[in-house]
């Protein structure tokens, strides 16, 4: 299994900015994938995660509204749309392969189990 999180940079508060995963090792098209970050002095906070298979996609309360999941089958990519980015959201991000991806309560646990890779650094001016 391999997760290769990319797209990470510096953005000013109120910016946007687009993750991408791309995805290997599994059958992407029958699997869960996500999202989650860990801040400096902060525990991890599960994000997003979203099913390939239907592209069900559920997200921690903070993440609603400001940040959207997506995927490309042709690409076996996962991509995490950050909006409105505040500084609070500076973070290392991680995309993982979660055990299961079936509620929010789901999305929340994003990197307590399963796989994951290398994150990408999202910073956040204000």
């Amino acid at each position: 299994v391999q997760l290769q999180a990319s797209g990470g940079g510096l953005v000013h508060a109120g910016g946007s900015l687009t993750l991408s995963c791309r995805a290997s090792g599994f059958s992407f098209r029958n699997d869960v994938l996500g999202w989650f970050r860990l801040a400096p002095g902060k525990e991890r906070e599960g994000i997003s995660c979203i099913s390939i298979s239907d592209a069900a996609t559920h997200y921690s309360d903070s993440a609603k509204g400001r940040f959207f999941i997506s995927s490309d089958f042709a690409k076996n990519t996962v991509y995490l749309h950050l909006t409105n980015l505040k500084p609070e959201d500076t973070a290392v991000y991680y995309c993982a392969r979660p055990l299961f991806c079936e509620s929010d309560r789901d999305a929340r646990a994003v990197g307590i189990d399963g796989h994951w890779g290398q994150g990408t650094l999202v910073t956040v001016s204000s």
